[in-house]
């Protein structure tokens, strides 16, 4: 086999211009394999990471109160002792966070929107300055009463900029409308389609305005320290909060404002505990991520029909060539099986080579676009919920496309060499090149 295999690299070598166009090529499709993973990979990080440090945790129990059957609001009453029973029961936990959640008519002097808002305990969530860019103002100060903060988009719908104030408005759970002035104190960079939807205040000004009690809230976000546990916590939370005196609603795949509707037309009144996890309240990033995934797969599909289609031209004008050694060896007593496993290993050899070239170009081209930062364009800031491009490479992502690549380089090279091998010594002696 060792003889073999020096055979093999011999003949590599012997045609260096083949060799470097056909393990250029298989560089280049593993070097853009690496690329579109890391690529993938980072996009999927910072959607997550900004997802689920602004709008929802890892898995969420939150709820709908109805004063009347037809009326419900996203509160969760007496929170504090619910906490404690999830703390018990969720030793997967690895920080939670209280969220009391709206949607209020933001009036400024200059014009109106329309959002969803999110109250914030900024002094406890110091995962919230990863993920949010100021261009105006400090976070620090979204800890004192009545206060705003706002995303780009927004803030010049408003024409408002740090120190202006604007009007909160919305309607209680008993249907009373109520305001309060708030003043902007930071002005964020747009996260994608959540800075469309969201702005911040402080936990004690979303409760005046919906004169909610101070252990009400709107979800309890729960962060685990294994996302892979995700599903064995909730099925353990719809087991366990009905023992534990909690009424609970069916599972309902969907965000909480999409189930409004579905809440008011249930004759019930009381509370309800709705238990969901990421997936549920930001499905449009499941859909994101599947579309990326298909995408990439597609590509290299695509890529490596044409490496095939290369390599198996490559070794058949190989073959065409060394016809009369073929002859030569098969005619001294090499058998027809070494003939195969020594096209074979020429193919796996360049494979190899190609491929962890082709990794490592691959690498640095993410470190490079790392080191640059690049800005992206708004249209990709929408899904991406980031205005930067961050790549991440895992090794063992890296390991398998060289071998899954490597592999198929082997694969495709098994028909030409079992045709060499088949070749009767004396036609291939014979045989005029």
């Amino acid at each position: 086999m060792q003889q073999l295999l020096l055979i093999a690299v011999r003949n590599l070598g012997t045609h260096k211009r083949r060799t470097l166009l056909l393990g250029g090529a298989i560089a280049g499709v593993t070097a853009l394999l690496v690329i579109l993973m890391g690529l993938s990979n980072g996009m999927k990080d910072t959607m997550l990471r900004s997802a689920t440090t602004l709008v929802t945790g890892h898995v969420n129990v939150a709820g709908f109160y109805k004063v009347t059957a037809g009326q419900s609001a996203p509160v969760v009453t007496s929170y504090p002792k619910l906490l404690e029973q999830l703390r018990k029961e969720v030793p997967e936990l690895d920080f939670s966070v209280q969220r009391t959640r709206g949607w209020v008519k933001l009036v400024s002097e200059s014009g109106s929107v329309q959002t969803g808002i999110g109250g914030i305990d900024v002094a406890a969530e110091t995962g919230i300055r990863k993920v949010l860019q100021l261009r105006e103002g400090r976070l620090e100060d979204l800890a004192q009463p009545n206060t705003l903060l706002l995303f780009d988009e927004q803030a010049k719908r408003l024409e408002v900029k740090v120190g202006d104030s604007v009007t909160l408005s919305a309607s209680t759970m008993r249907g009373i409308s109520n305001t309060v002035d708030v003043r902007v104190v930071a002005i964020a960079a747009n996260v994608g389609m959540l800075s469309s939807f969201n702005v911040l205040v402080p936990n004690a000004t979303l409760r005046a305005l919906y004169q909610l009690r101070e252990d009400s809230t709107g979800a309890l976000m729960l962060h685990l320290k294994d996302m892979s546990a995700i599903p064995s916590v909730q099925a353990r939370l719809y087991k366990r909060l009905p023992e534990l005196g909690y009424q609970v609603l069916e599972h309902d795949p969907r965000a909480f404002f999409m189930k409004f509707q579905t809440v008011n037309r249930e004759a019930w009144t009381g509370q309800k505990l709705d238990i969901t996890n990421w997936e549920d309240e930001i499905s449009f990033i499941k859909w994101t991520v599947s579309a990326m995934d298909a995408l990439t797969g597609v590509l290299i599909f695509v890529l490596l029909i044409i490496i095939a289609v290369g390599i198996m031209n490559t070794l058949w004008i190989a073959i065409r060539e060394r016809t009369r050694e073929i002859g030569t060896l098969r005619a001294i007593g090499m058998q027809r099986w070494y003939v195969l496993v020594m096209f074979l290993l020429e193919a796996l050899v360049l494979g190899l080579l190609g491929t962890t070239v082709g990794a490592l170009v691959g690498m640095g081209v993410c470190l490079l676009i790392n080191a640059v930062d690049p800005s992206v364009p708004v249209p990709v800031q929408l899904f991406i919920l980031s205005d930067k491009l961050h790549l991440i490479v895992k090794p063992g992502s890296v390991m398998r496309a060289i071998a899954f690549i490597t592999l198929c380089t082997t694969f495709i090279s098994l028909i030409p060499s079992f045709l060499a091998a088949r070749m009767k010594p004396i036609t291939a002696m014979h045989h005029i090149g």
